[in-house]
């Protein structure tokens, strides 16, 4: 029995267009490589966390990437990289079925939780909002996980745990949350409807 579904944002319910962008400026194409490099990196995490400024995280990313750009020209780069929900994304939140609270989980920063777009209707959509930059704890650390089960107040394998990044889930599933890997709205809808966890 699900008790609480745990949303990630980015790659699950917003679009994201900054995996490329950020691929094609360290010269990397594999988007899994992409991934694990900006999940690893140590200025990411300190901006994640809210361990910095951004404008301490520009010219870290620049310095450490040896990028061609001015740390604002990238700040402001990056402040572009989330492009708003997917079509139908606050519906299918909305539309867990009664009882089961819903929540998100997601590495995110001042940035991009504040200035992206949707953000009121973002904010709006959960019982329950665990961002990275207010609780300073990233994903995929356990931490984060063990912090969510003993907010929620609830058995971890009655907490289902929807995350794009797969290192995300399996270390979701390591402190015993039921956990998938789901690309997009409809990927989600699709698995929680074959759960029963939607209306109807």
């Amino acid at each position: 029995m699900i008790d609480v579904v745990l949303f990630d944002l980015g790659g699950v319910l917003v679009r994201l267009g900054g995996v490329d962008e950020f691929g094609a400026l360290i010269g990397q194409r594999d988007e899994a490589r992409v991934w694990s490099t900006w999940l690893a990196c140590p200025e990411v995490r300190r901006f994640e966390r809210g361990h910095c400024t951004p404008g301490e995280f520009g010219r870290g990313m620049v310095e450490r990437y040896g990028l061609e750009l001015e740390p604002d020209e990238f700040l402001k780069r990056f402040c572009a990289w989330p492009k708003g929900l997917f079509s139908g994304a606050a519906e299918l939140v909305r539309g867990l079925a009664p009882g089961i609270r819903r929540g998100c989980l997601s590495n995110t920063n001042a940035l991009h939780w504040g200035q992206q777009l949707d953000s009121p209707t973002l904010s709006g959509l959960f019982d329950h909002t665990f961002l990275s930059h207010q609780m300073g704890l990233v994903k995929p650390d356990c931490e984060t996980y063990l912090h969510v089960i003993e907010v929620l107040g609830c058995a971890p394998e009655r907490i289902l745990f929807l995350d794009d990044n797969q290192p995300n889930v399996d270390a979701a599933r390591s402190c015993g949350l039921d956990a998938e890997r789901t690309l997009g709205p409809d990927a989600a809808r699709a698995l929680l409807a074959g759960r029963g966890l939607l209306r109807g």
